[in-house]
């Protein structure tokens, strides 16, 4: 048994895993850098230690200060749930030397895993599937064309290192890979300390299907069957789902036997995730193996039952798995979107900012895993990701009508965020049908105005001018009184790129305001303070003034808006500030220009880092 363990991780992920300790009845430790003093992992973790800056490179990646936090807490084992440390072989092996336990495979299977390189060829050897690709380390990037010329296009440029689709590029051309292999290189040299790469066949519209693996040290491998994550955005997941609407009985046994093949060819002892790509036809590759807790294990323990952070636990202190192959049974469907703090109308810019209110959705068949508190300032140091939304039903289409709902009633302000982008996948018809492929969001999706939620609905407005005018004006009867009986009052506010001037109209209890060119009159009538009456009809608002700004949630929808009524105007025709204004906290990585150069419109000056993701900013 151990006696404590301590979370080398943040966020959701160390909430995740107290929860089971807490079960068990295992004592935990929280380590926290600078950023993350006010978390819910703290706050619930039964001891936390502070290990430093919030720059990840000098806190949760520093193998010392954490190993040092064991010894200081007397912590016997160590969970490093994803990210970070969870694939570094090294990190095993000093805990070892402490005598401190590693909840997770053995070093030897994350170093043979981890290298694309070298589980590829690990793979061919256990008789699985893999992609036509170069059998090698690309040294440059005049070797990249050879070899893209070789294979044939399209081409995937990928890392050898990492995951989570960092360092990932895919190139149609001579010049694409030219330009692919340097910033895939970058990347990865950035993400994983890393810069080794490797090039493969590119195969079109796949979707992306991976199989759940558990071994123990007793030399047992089970498979849990799988889970698609077809919907992906620039190679990172956005929705992932148990089963797989695509495969049929006689894939899915043929790909969890080459799983478990794998698995055991390396001695695998843990959690770990076998991922695939499936062209139309189900012909499947070998794509990687992930030697950790995956972000997305929740859907597989909603359909299986099964504690997937408890097996890793049992596991790692010696113990056999509990069930046989026979024995693993699926119930009903799960599915799981990625609340991240991005603006999709801004090109999905990861966004910082204070959690000024987070009230995550409940309900039959519902699961939220976060570990956000009101109060928390999400910056840049760390990915974009807040949460993950999750929902069960006993068919996929329950499912995913219940994950609608979680979406849309989750209420959080403060920082931007994809709720409306989820909730417009999981609506499209495409989605709907199980026709998702990896191009979905690329093609299918392209042209639906609705993933962005860029500009917000007339009744949104409407609130917002509404509580603008009662906020300044808090005497109800001085509400739209007027010295004359000329017009009506107007409003301007702002979202986001758009500014509106509304005009308002008091009449009773009730204020009558006109909306948009051509001009749409909106009724609203106050009858308590989260429910307001709009043209008659009875809906739940959420609503918060933070200065100047207005956060309004209704009817599955969230906008931020600023009350411009008393700016000055300004020419939308003339020179540029001289000055650049990121958008978020990062790191300079590259400078384009020099002093004295002249510059134009829309020039990149600056490339800048954050929340592991390039950015260019460019002139105004």
């Amino acid at each position: 048994m151990f006696n404590k363990i301590l979370i080398a991780n943040r966020g959701e992920i160390a909430v995740r895993v107290i929860k089971t300790c807490k079960r068990l009845g295992i004592p935990t430790v929280a380590v926290y850098s600078e950023a993350d003093a006010d978390t819910l992992a703290v706050e619930m973790a039964d001891e936390a230690v502070f290990i430093g800056p919030p720059a990840p490179g000098e806190s949760y990646l520093k193998m010392d200060t954490i190993i040092q936090a064991c010894l200081d807490t007397g912590a016997d084992a160590v969970h490093p749930g994803f990210g970070f440390l969870s694939e570094n072989a090294a990190f095993p092996k000093a805990l070892a030397e402490k005598n401190i336990a590693w909840i997770g495979p053995n070093p030897h299977a994350i170093s043979a895993m981890g290298d694309k390189l070298e589980s590829k060829k690990l793979a061919a050897e256990a008789g699985v599937n893999t992609v036509p690709g170069f059998k090698g380390e690309i040294e440059d990037d005049q070797q990249a064309v050879e070899v893209a010329n070789d294979i044939g296009y399209p081409v995937m440029i990928k890392a050898s290192a990492g995951g989570g689709g960092k360092g990932m590029r895919i190139a149609r051309s001579d010049d694409e890979v030219r330009e692919g292999f340097k910033a895939a290189r970058n990347e990865a040299k950035s993400s994983f300390g890393d810069d080794r790469i490797l090039i493969e066949k590119f195969v079109e519209k796949p979707r992306h299907i991976e199989i759940q693996v558990l071994g123990d040290k007793h030399g047992n491998v089970v498979h849990l069957n799988e889970r698609e994550c077809s919907v992906q955005r620039r190679n990172q997941k956005v929705l992932e789902e148990a089963p797989s609407p695509f495969l049929d009985d006689a894939t899915r046994k043929k790909m969890g036997d080459q799983a478990v093949a794998l698995a055991k060819a390396v001695d695998y002892d843990s959690a770990g995730t076998v991922e695939f790509i499936v062209d139309p036809d189900r012909n499947f590759y070998f794509l990687e193996m992930n030697t950790r807790l995956q972000v997305e294990h929740p859907v597989t323990e909603l359909v299986t039952g099964l504690d997937l952070v408890a097996w890793q636990i049992k596991v790692a202190r010696g113990e056999p798995l509990p069930l046989s192959q026979e024995q693993v049974t699926l119930t009903g469907h799960a599915m799981e979107v990625r609340l991240y703090a991005e603006d999709p109308a801004q090109n999905y810019m990861p966004q910082t900012g204070p959690v000024l209110c987070w009230q995550p959705a409940s309900g039959d068949g519902v699961r939220i895993d976060h570990g956000l508190v009101e109060g928390y300032e999400v910056g840049s140091h760390y990915d974009p990701m807040l949460a993950k939304i999750i929902a069960v039903g006993d068919s996929r289409e329950d499912a995913r009508r219940r994950l609608i709902r979680a979406v849309e009633d989750t209420v959080l302000m403060g920082v931007r965020d994809n709720r409306t982008f989820l909730a417009a996948i999981l609506r499209h018809p495409v989605f709907a049908r199980g026709e998702a492929t990896t191009a979905f969001i690329g093609q299918d999706f392209a042209d639906d105005a609705s993933m962005t939620g860029d500009t917000p609905p007339s009744q949104l407005w409407a609130l917002a001018a509404l509580l603008r005018c009662e906020v300044e004006t808090p005497t109800s009867a001085l509400r739209g009184w007027h010295s004359s009986t000329l017009g009506a009052q107007p409003v301007t506010l702002r979202c986001g790129e758009h500014t509106q001037t509304l005009y308002i109209r008091y009449q009773d209890d009730a204020a009558q305001i006109s909306v948009g060119d051509p001009a749409q009159a909106i009724t609203l009538a106050p009858l308590s303070d989260n429910r307001v009456a709009v043209n008659g009809v009875a809906v739940d608002v959420k609503v918060l003034q933070d200065g100047k700004q207005y956060w309004l949630q209704c009817q599955g929808r969230t906008a931020c808006f600023t009350d411009d009524t008393h700016t000055a105007a300004s020419s939308s025709d003339q020179a540029g500030s001289g000055l650049i204004r990121a958008p978020m906290d990062g790191a300079i990585i590259d400078v384009n220009v020099k002093a004295g150069d002249t510059v134009s419109k829309g020039q990149v000056l600056v490339v800048m880092e954050a929340m592991k993701m390039e950015h260019s900013l460019k002139a105004d």
